[in-house]
């Protein structure tokens, strides 16, 4: 029977995936289409129970509508409800969208803030939001736990943790702070590729000698591979403005072809 792995041990291993996984997603980078933090902030709250892909194909429409929190702030509820149906959920989130956007106009300046404890004051913003935006728009280290990335580091055994805030605190103190935004999104774009939920490509995994669960998917490297989403399998990715160095197709806009879910 073989030895239980040692904290120290686990910590090494943990650090290594991490390392392939920089190697194998160079290009790994936030799913939602955005240019400011206000955008940001408002497509992660539009993409909770649905794709990036889908919020990608909604905000265009939402922005052009309106592009700042005091426009968001006194938009008609009906319409704002209109614009982002595709989201699903449309009429809390669109509560939690005209609260946010009138608290930044009343408390903020119109200006997203750039602390977590400011931003969780806001309406439908937890730590996961407000760690994409800290991260992705401000450049302040966090860890985003979606549901993709609480999966993947309880299969590799780098926690037991199922509350999303615990996971975040362990996983922290494995990594260096310098680490955590970017580990983020190499876990998130693994767990959406190769290491899917019901049935995980694990005969073509790169990190696969280093994952705990291997066998768990498919280990035949053939059907493996036709397993893979998104730009390893040769679909569009979930950005329709994806950043220069995104090696797969852009996302179509809303009535297109669509990459498969």
């Amino acid at each position: 029977m073989p030895k239980p792995e040692s904290h120290l041990a686990m910590v090494r291993r943990a650090r290594r995936i991490n390392r392939e996984l920089a190697e194998i997603y160079p290009y790994a980078h936030p799913e939602l289409d955005f240019r400011n933090p206000f955008e940001l902030l408002v497509a992660t709250v539009l993409s909770a129970q649905t794709t990036d892909l889908r919020v990608n194909q909604t905000t265009p429409a939402l922005f052009a509508a309106y592009p700042t929190p005091e426009d968001m702030a006194a938009a008609a509820p009906e319409d704002l409800e209109e614009l982002i149906r595709p989201t699903g959920f449309f009429r809390a989130k669109s509560r939690s969208l005209l609260g946010l956007s009138q608290a930044l106009r009343d408390r903020f300046g119109g200006e997203v803030p750039g602390r977590i404890e400011d931003l969780v004051t806001l309406p439908g913003v937890g730590r996961k939001t407000a760690n994409v935006v800290l991260g992705n728009a401000f450049g302040v280290p966090g860890i985003t736990v979606d549901t993709h990335f609480g999966r993947l580091v309880r299969r590799w055994k780098w926690t037991e943790q199922e509350d999303p805030e615990k996971v975040e605190a362990e996983i922290c103190a494995i990594f260096p702070k310098s680490e955590w935004t970017m580990l983020s999104h190499r876990v998130v774009f693994h767990g959406r590729r190769i290491c899917h939920a019901r049935k995980p490509a694990c005969g073509v995994c790169p990190i696969a000698p280093l994952c705990p669960a291997y066998g768990e998917g498919e280990t035949d490297p053939e059907k493996a591979k036709k397993l893979l989403k998104y730009e390893k399998g040769g679909q569009p990715g979930q950005r329709l403005t994806p950043p220069a160095d995104y090696p797969g197709l852009p996302a179509q806009p809303l009535g297109g072809p669509q990459a498969r879910p």
